[in-house]
Order: C-alpha cells, then structure tokens, then sequence
C-alpha cells in the first residue's frame, strides 16, 4: 500500500492550468479529471461497462451520506466494499456528507458534536460526527475520502461564515485523529482531503488554506462554492485558494459545474471536479457539444437525422442522431435517458483531456477563451 502520489507535469505559461498525474492503488488519474458521480453506488441510467469502455472514466464519485442510508455499512461492509459491491475496478472518491447535511437545512441541527438529520427516506434520525463519517468512508472503501465540514450558504454573512469556518477546523482536527487511529479495511491505502470553506470572504479563505495545509494532507479540496453565489465571485474565490494550497498537491474543486465553468476553473489551477450536471442535464433532454448547448427536446430536432456530437470521438455521439434520441426522450423511453447520459459524461471525459492536451502543447489559454464562449451559445 502506498500513499496518494501527485506529479505536476506542467503548468500552463498564460494561466494557472496544470496537467499532472494522480497514483492511487487502484490506477493512475491523469488531470485534470472530471468525475461522473454516482451517488449510491451507481452513476444513474450507465453500467460500469459504458463507464469504462463508452466514457472512459479513470474516477467516480460515493456520495457517503447516501450510501450510509442504503444499502448501508452492513452490506457493503459484507461485500468486501464499494468497489466489490459495484464491480468497479478503479479509484473512488467520497464526499463527507456535509453538502447532502446542508441541503437538508429544514431537517438537520448543527452543533459541536455534529449534526443530527431526518433521513430522506424514511424520516429516521441519525447523527454523523467527524468520527463516523471517517468509520463510514473506511467501510466504503474510497481511495480518497474526504473531511466532515459544514456548507455554509453563499450568501452567508462574515460572522455566520467565521463561526462555520472555524467549526469546519475543529471537526477537521477530530477526522484526523480518528483518521490516523484507524486503518483501511480492505487491503489498500486510503487518503483524506481537508476542505477549504471560508464562504466568499477571502481572509477566512486564506485561514482556512493555511489550516488545511498544517495538516499535511496528500491533497485538498475546495467546498462551499457554486451554491448561490455569482459566477464571478465564485472564480474569484476558486483562484484566491489556488493560490494559497500548495502546487505539488491536487486540487479538487467540489460539486462544479458547468463546462465552461470547469474550463475556467482549471484556468485558475484547479485538478479534479465532479458535478451531477451532465447526467441530470442529459435526463431532461439538456445536450452538452462542442457546438454549444442542444435542447433535444426541441421541435427543430425532431427531423434532424446528424449525429449527435462528431467532435468528441465517442461511439454513442457519432452513432445516434438528434431526431431519434428525441424521439426516445419524448417516449420516455429508459434507453433514452442512457443516450443522453453517456454523451453527456464524454462530453465532460472529452472536455477535460483536451484542456490536458492544450496545457502540455503550450496553447490552452487561447483554446480556452474560444470554447467558453462557443459552448454557452444555445443551437
């Protein structure tokens, strides 16, 4: 077993962007990385198989809060973990559960101990702390799990934003602690990412790096932004942390977003994202091209028999057309849903490897500004 390796092959000479590479025991990442997320064990309306053979995909996403919910730590525990349970061969990562916890603001109490929530599925209580989210993510077996932090809302106030801040770090020391007191379970090496929070005031944000940094961690990770807040404050925050974490560590920017989004952020130093975007998108009809964005579901299309996407080199984008999946999406045919995902997720897969090949030939910058305009245009 050996310990999350991170080599920064180059950075970009007009921007922060990086292309690197991440070894963990399951495989090694190439960034940056988008990571499809699947949420219980299964990214929704794709196999494993479309995962590694249609999308190529080095790295999914657990969403710990869910799967603690069901199936549970039993099961999964009894399956010899996530990547048994599921037939996933390569790395995973985990979320703490803080995001779900915020989402649930009707529903859940915050305080030093933890948090206390309703399930969502049948309105039972439960309490994650900083100690059982780290005792859950080990019996979910991710490769990299992350810190119990608290989501501040974007629109918080300085105070609010300092108390959750600081309340983050206190439960980051207590996930250490429990971290390094217990050992992986099923025979390789997991790593913990501290989360950045601060809100959208950089003091606290640069507080918060610098606390995260203390830890020594063989990564970090960037929370509490593209919850409300403006595009533009959100580059703003997403650059000033870039430049406060260290460069010879990945930067992992949570839940974001858009592509043009993650082009952007990359642009400012970022290494890995995950987003629900593309799946979500594509089950409502919402395509992701090199052209711009695609409402299938659209009249226009409905008699437009050229391929989905030829830019992406994907056999899903080249085989089928606009008019059929149309016509499946407006049948409510499960077949689809799967269409629209997997381009989606090639899209984002195709997206991310091409700001890698820009970066190591020396002209992303120029390719970055013509592809953020070009993909928020509406076709």
């Amino acid at each position: 077993m050996a310990a999350l390796q991170f080599t920064l092959e180059k950075t970009d000479t007009g921007s922060n962007a990086r292309a690197g590479l991440i070894k963990t025991d399951h495989g090694t990442i190439t960034t940056p990385i988008f990571m499809p997320v699947g949420t219980v064990g299964s990214v929704k309306a794709v196999s494993q198989q479309q995962l590694r053979e249609s999308v190529q995909v080095q790295i999914i996403l657990g969403n710990t809060y869910h799967l603690y919910l069901r199936p549970g730590m039993n099961v999964l525990e009894a399956a010899g973990g996530l990547h048994q349970f599921m037939g996933w061969d390569r790395p995973i990562l985990t979320d703490s559960g803080g995001y779900q916890v915020f989402s649930l603001s009707g529903t859940r109490k915050i305080n030093e101990e933890g948090v206390t929530f309703q399930s969502h599925i049948d309105g039972g209580k439960h309490l994650f702390t900083p100690e059982s989210v780290m005792d859950i993510q080990r019996s979910i077996g991710a490769d990299i799990i992350m810190a119990f932090d608290e989501c501040p809302p974007g629109d918080c106030d300085f105070q609010y934003a300092k108390k959750s801040m600081e309340l983050t770090h206190r439960w980051l020391n207590r996930c250490f602690k429990r971290f390094e007191e217990t050992a992986p379970r099923y025979g390789y090496t997991q790593n913990l990412f501290p989360i950045v929070q601060g809100a959208s005031f950089k003091e606290l944000r640069k507080q918060s790096c610098e606390y995260s940094m203390a830890k020594e961690a063989v990564g970090h990770a960037i929370g509490g932004l593209s919850v409300g807040e403006p595009e533009a404050v959100l580059y703003d925050i997403c650059g000033w942390c870039c430049e406060h974490l260290p460069a010879q560590k990945p930067r992992y920017l949570m839940g974001v977003g858009t592509p043009w989004n993650i082009l952007e952020c990359i642009s400012l130093g970022v290494d890995m994202f995950d987003c629900v975007m593309p799946t979500r998108n594509g089950r409502n009809a919402m395509l992701f091209t090199t052209q711009g964005i695609v409402n299938v579901d659209n009249k226009k299309w409905e008699t437009d028999f050229s391929p989905l996407d030829t830019g992406i080199d994907s056999p899903i984008s080249e085989y089928y057309s606009k008019a059929y999946l149309r016509h499946l999406i407006k049948s409510k045919e499960f077949l689809g849903y799967t269409i629209a995902s997997i381009h989606n997720l090639a899209f984002y897969r195709w997206l991310v490897t091409e700001a890698r090949r820009r970066i190591l030939a020396g002209d992303f910058i120029q390719w970055k500004k013509e592809m953020v305009v070009k993909l928020q245009q509406r076709c």
